[in-house]
């Protein structure tokens, strides 16, 4: 039976991984080769951002599942009917405490449209800086879509460190599983591989045998390239990076988790670990059903805990600072709207 087409919203088209998410997307690399989709690109009113629309739209894709690639600057018509919302937060990274009521203008234009034209069930993927603040406003204004719908981008850091360990090791990188980013979509965050294993039988500690190494100059480097591997604005190559992690986000989160396998993905928290119920974090999940669970149970040692406390602490001040400041510059917002 032939599935029914289903329309994926790219934001912020003008910037380097639109052009690599709408490649893969038309390739089938994100739902499958037998899922027909159409693309709604969203793109500023400037100039160079209509040009590289336009560009985008005359991309020969040259894909039997792409059926259109819509572009428009109309946030209503980009959200119109989409199953699948994909956010570039392309926002200067000038104070990540201070919101501007310019930011929050936007975002909430973009969760008024994802609220009231959206397909039921539509599923987001929040990406790059600031990732947080998007998703809060999408949660404060688009009350349809659930909070569990609600996801941010950390599958970069995620497939970066799974690299590194088959670079280290000197084994392919498929034979690699079961690493956790926790914390948040961007520094600090943890990266934690006293559960990943190479052929999901040799733990990955015990093949390197150096406590120490790993925890300081390994996680230093880790630190390091990762965060020029998910940077945005940094050069073409990296975009590619950041596209291939949001399709595999979305496959898993749609098509399932390969058994005994989780994968990192940024979620409303529900509690576990200790991680305050409401706070945007990074936690080990699995997949089924179009639905994730966080893997419960897991042994955390001592310094993978106290690195957790220290990203949720941060977490709660920067997260708090991003609603209040949400809410202070609503009433402006409405009155700029009203006059």
């Amino acid at each position: 039976m032939e599935k029914k087409e289903v329309r994926i919203l790219i934001s912020d088209a003008a910037v380097e991984v639109a052009l690599d998410l709408a490649v893969a997307i038309a390739s089938g690399v994100m739902l499958g080769r037998d899922q027909p989709v159409i693309v709604h690109l969203l793109h500023g009113t400037s100039a160079t951002d209509v040009a590289a629309a336009e560009e985008l739209t005359s991309v020969p894709f040259g894909s039997p599942v792409l059926l259109d690639v819509i572009a428009t600057s109309d946030v209503e018509k980009a959200c119109n009917n989409v199953a699948f919302a994909i956010l570039i937060a392309n926002v200067p990274r000038k104070n990540k405490t201070v919101v501007s009521r310019g930011m929050v203008n936007n975002y909430k234009l973009l969760a008024d449209a994802l609220e009231n034209y959206a397909a039921a069930n539509c599923k987001v993927l929040v990406i790059s800086y600031p990732a947080d603040t998007l998703a809060l406003t999408l949660k404060r204004f688009a009350p349809s879509i659930p909070p569990k719908n609600i996801t941010i981008l950390t599958r970069s850091y995620h497939n970066c460190a799974l690299g590194h360990i088959a670079m280290w090791l000197k084994t392919p990188v498929c034979y690699v599983k079961n690493v956790i980013i926790w914390g948040k979509h961007s520094s600090p965050l943890h990266l934690d591989i006293n559960h990943a294993t190479v052929l999901g039988e040799y733990p990955v500690r015990d093949l390197i045998n150096d406590d120490a190494w790993l925890n300081g100059t390994f996680m230093t480097y880790f630190q390091h390239r990762a965060a020029l591997a998910v940077d945005i604005k940094e050069e073409v190559g990296r975009a590619n990076l950041i596209a291939k992690a949001a399709c595999d986000h979305i496959r898993e989160w749609v098509l399932g988790t390969p058994e005994g396998r989780w994968v990192s993905m940024g979620v409303f928290s529900d509690g576990s670990y200790n991680v305050p119920a409401g706070l945007i974090y990074s936690f080990p999940v699995t997949c089924r059903n179009g639905e994730w669970t966080i893997v419960q149970g897991l042994p955390l040692d001592e310094f993978s805990r106290k690195k957790m406390d220290s990203t949720v602490e941060e977490l709660m001040q920067e997260q708090l600072l991003i609603v209040t400041s949400i809410e202070d510059h609503v009433p402006s917002i409405e009155r700029l709207r009203r006059g």
